[in-house]
């Protein structure tokens, strides 16, 4: 068994039993002995092209000679972190997972990823892992009531140290005012990964640089050398940098640069213990960036790297998720709820991302893709 670590904030559970819901079909057969999905956080598909054509990019370009290169179209959800990693490991559109954006979330419903449908349908034969460079956005967080006089003092301490000026706190990022026997409360739901990260081997959030994701994620592969298994590694700092500095900045290709070199590492240790040859590798990102920004409002367009050749068209962010269960032999279509993807093996429609937004639209997250109420909260 995998040590599990717990991050600051983040409330990890000992590992259980899937509890029966949205369970994957057995697997039919061996497929590859292992995948690994690796995430460049907000890496913008136009800007990775321009760094393969400089030739900056020499591991991914090597990883996609043994496969493809394929562009993903972001058609639903919003183009942030917290949609985007939902979708891309359940295969789901937000109106079934409940993870729409950065503001409006819930826990994904138990069963529903990637991690827990290989756990149903190949039990204790696959070790899944994630390792995680995001905090927040990629958290595994319980829910939460908070007495609202005690949100409200600390809020207000908040805004009088980054602003000098008092303004009136309001609920953000999936807050909710809520009112229980004459008392109100401010209720934070479950982050998506609450229900998921307790059915994993190993969950790691919140190490921030890519050194430290890259460093755990080549220990942890040597820890499962003799085992089969599925792992996300998520390297954050094209993101970071993204924000910080802008889309066309030195920082921004610098750190897609940097996860380059850890794909790169990454490689080098699955042929090192003669793995390789066994395991499909997943490149891909969640969103883009704007043009030139520092936001990704509406940044539809990332693209799929890998070493699996049976990748044969473009896809949508959905579709990798049917497709890393059709390669360890789980059929997707048998999958209930229906997952939204479609293995990239099979032929699909012409599936894109939809218009830009008009005016200020564009600028502001959630705003693709947003549509429908916040879920209630759960009784506590």
């Amino acid at each position: 068994m995998l040590r599990k670590l717990i991050m600051p904030a983040i409330v990890v559970v000992m590992l259980a039993v899937v509890a029966g819901v949205a369970v994957a079909p057995a697997a039919t057969d061996e497929g590859p002995r292992n995948i690994i999905v690796i995430g460049w956080d907000g890496c913008q598909r136009n800007h990775l092209h321009e760094l393969l054509t400089a030739n900056q990019l020499p591991n991914l370009a090597a990883l996609a000679k043994d496969g493809a290169l394929v562009d993903i179209d972001v058609t639903s959800g919003a183009t942030d972190t917290k949609a985007g990693w939902a979708q891309i490991l359940t295969g789901c559109r937000p109106e079934v997972t409940g993870v729409y954006s950065d503001k409006r979330y819930q826990a994904i419903p138990e069963g529903f990823t990637v991690f827990e449908r290989l756990k149903a349908a190949l039990g204790g034969d696959i070790i899944t892992m994630a390792i995680v460079g995001g905090g927040e956005n990629t958290g595994a967080d319980a829910p939460m009531k908070i007495p609202y006089d005690q949100w409200y003092a600390a809020q207000t301490q908040r805004i009088l140290k980054k602003a000098k000026t008092i303004t009136l706190p309001k609920p953000k990022n999936g807050e909710q005012i809520i009112v229980e026997n004459g008392q109100k409360f401010i209720f934070v739901p479950a982050k998506p990964w609450y229900n998921a990260a307790q059915h994993m081997d190993l969950w790691i959030n919140g190490l921030g640089s890519n050194a430290r994701v890259g460093q755990t994620a080549l220990e942890e592969i040597g820890l499962v050398r003799d085992k089969r298994f599925f792992a996300f590694l998520h390297f954050d700092m094209p993101e970071a940098a993204g924000h910080k500095y802008g889309e066309n900045s030195q920082e921004y290709s610098d750190a897609i640069k940097s996860d380059d070199e850890w794909l790169g590492k990454i490689v080098a240790r699955l042929r090192e213990l003669n793995l390789y040859d066994k395991t499909l590798v997943y490149v891909t990102s969640d969103h883009g960036f704007d043009e030139g920004l520092k936001t990704h409002g509406y940044a539809p367009y990332v693209f799929l790297g890998t070493n699996d050749a049976k990748v044969t068209r473009n896809g949508i962010r959905s579709d990798l998720a049917p497709t890393i269960l059709k390669r360890f032999g789980v059929d997707p279509t048998q999958i209930v709820p229906p997952m939204d993807g479609i293995a990239m093996d099979m032929a699909a429609p012409d599936r894109k991302a939809p218009p830009a937004p008009a005016g200020k639209a564009k600028a502001k997250h959630g705003k693709h893709g947003k549509a429908g109420a916040m879920p209630p909260p759960p009784q506590l």
